[in-house]
């Protein structure tokens, strides 16, 4: 299994969470004490790792607004999950260009101040999205 393939099945099962929810209204509910709501936690997804793996590796121009990401609300379901599969055909694309080599250099921006090579920040992106599709399901589940 290459990373291509733990991205996609981790971004099915980002799509089948948001697609189980009772109804789009839940999607966007905070209970007490969280501070983020399932959509905006996969609007946060979608942001992040288009503009690490299609902005900065494959060069597609996406322009991220990291605040929106907290901030929109209400976007329909539908939408969401089309962002999904457009963000899995984009990561498809682009590491698939990369090679062993390309793999192994430095990654082009600094992670708090560090340098990182391409493949451990990619392994670094798949935990962050691990860690947040762990918390839509948590939302999803207490919800």
């Amino acid at each position: 299994m290459n990373l291509v393939t733990f991205f996609e099945n981790d971004l099915d099962k980002l799509t089948s969470e948001i697609s189980l929810f009772k109804d789009e209204a839940s999607v966007w509910e905070i209970k007490e004490g969280i501070t983020n709501s399932a959509g905006n936690l996969t609007l946060h997804l979608l942001g992040n790792l288009n503009h690490f793996i299609g902005k900065t590796l494959g060069n597609n121009g996406y322009v991220r607004n990291r605040d929106e990401e907290f901030s929109l609300k209400n976007i329909p379901r539908e939408k969401i999950i089309s962002d999904i599969s457009d963000l899995k055909e984009t990561i498809k694309n682009t590491l698939s260009k990369l090679s062993a080599e390309e793999l192994q250099k430095d990654f082009p921006i600094k992670i708090r101040e560090e340098v990182y090579t391409t493949q451990n920040m990619l392994i670094y992106l798949l935990s962050h999205l691990n860690y947040h599709l762990g918390q839509v399901n948590y939302l999803r589940r207490m919800i």
